[in-house]
């Protein structure tokens, strides 16, 4: 709760310096701008109005997503963030499209842009600005592992490139007679919508639903192992419904001779010990002592492993017949292996039937 509390701070600390920041030096430009005659200040400074936009959007998430699960939403409403990471996608590229034909514009009408100093200071001191909110949303970003933030983040370093290439214009048009206020202010505009694109490529894939990273998957799984009386961990799968709302199910191999009030008890351990992320254990009790089903699944993974070495089994059955053994058990394959699923089924099966005519396999493929 105390983590949860620090985080809401962290996510209004940066939306209001980002509202008074942007407000200082979108009112400042856009003055010098229409002062001096110069579009690309001026769209330097629309482009910091769609910023306090952004943290205003901002603002209202981070309070939806700070309110408690209901029976409409029971995993709570986090992914606001997430929503509003694309929301302000969205006005960036509003404003690069207006930005765009602004200066097509005044390309087919030229305007004589006038150079000042005053003009030059102010976006040296919109760099400065946009360098610490670079600064600051990228350390809070990370010490809260949010998306939004670092999405801010990108947003004013992609503001520092912008101004920056404003100013270098400003000051070779001056010494050189070549006025290039419209062209770089298509610069500007494309620098504004690829950093739009990156942001709300990041945030779809937040949203479509990514699976665990391999450093969360890994330190579950390594977590569970090291329980007394875990043979093995399969099927982990975690679904994201915002930051620090992670939820995860996994099914854990046990000794099937073990009475099965203590392996569920064993089992309530761990989910209370991980109940941060909302672990939800599926019970798998195994055969470990009959020589004839070990050995017959230390075939099988060697039958399997020869067709990919990055295979695994697990679940592994014998339903013993009169006329065949019906060998039961799931294939782990990464989504790296491109093979369509039913061909990797006959493929096995086929090759578990040439080891053995009396076993078939009765198969399923896992993609992890």
């Amino acid at each position: 709760m105390e983590h949860k509390k620090e985080r809401k701070h962290y996510l209004l600390l940066s939306a209001w310096v980002g509202i008074g920041c942007n407000l200082v030096l979108s009112i400042t430009k856009c003055a010098v701008g229409i002062l001096f005659n110069a579009i690309s200040v001026i769209a330097d400074g629309l482009n910091n109005l769609s910023d306090i936009g952004g943290n205003i959007v901002s603002l209202v998430a981070f309070k939806v997503a700070s309110r408690p699960a209901d029976r409409e939403h029971p995993y709570g409403h986090a992914r606001a963030e997430y929503i509003a990471a694309m929301a302000v996608a969205f006005i960036i590229f509003i404003f690069a499209a207006e930005l765009i034909k602004t200066a097509v514009e005044k390309i087919i009408t030229p305007a004589v842009t006038e150079f000042s100093l005053l003009t030059v200071g102010v976006l040296a001191f919109s760099i400065c600005v946009k360098l610490f909110m670079f600064a600051l949303n990228r350390i809070l970003g990370k010490k809260i592992d949010s998306l939004a933030l670092k999405a801010t983040a990108t947003d004013s370093l992609s503001d520092v490139a912008a101004t920056s290439v404003v100013l270098a214009a400003l000051v070779i048009s001056h010494f050189t007679g070549v006025d290039l206020d419209a062209y770089m202010t298509v610069i500007v505009a494309i620098l504004i919508a690829f950093a739009g694109i990156k942001m709300l490529k990041e945030t779809m894939t937040k949203l479509l639903g990514e699976g665990a990273t391999k450093e969360l998957a890994e330190k579950i799984r390594v977590k569970i192992l090291s329980y007394d009386g875990v043979l093995g961990v399969h099927d982990l799968e975690v679904h994201n419904y915002g930051p620090e709302q992670i939820f995860a199910s996994a099914h854990v191999e046990v000794d099937a001779r073990k009475p099965i009030l203590e392996s569920h008890d064993m089992i309530d351990l761990i989910e209370q010990d991980l109940s941060d992320l909302h672990l939800v254990i599926h019970l798998d009790p195994i055969v470990i002592d009959d020589p004839i089903v070990n050995k017959t699944r230390k075939k099988a993974v060697e039958i399997v492993k020869s067709i990919d070495e990055r295979f695994e089994i697990h679940d592994f059955r014998m339903v013993i017949g009169t006329t065949h053994t019906n060998l039961i058990f799931d294939v782990v394959a990464p989504f790296e292996c491109k093979a369509d699923n039913k061909l990797l089924k006959e493929e096995i099966v086929k090759a578990i039937k040439d080891w053995d005519n009396a076993y078939y396999a009765v198969i399923r493929i896992d993609r992890c």
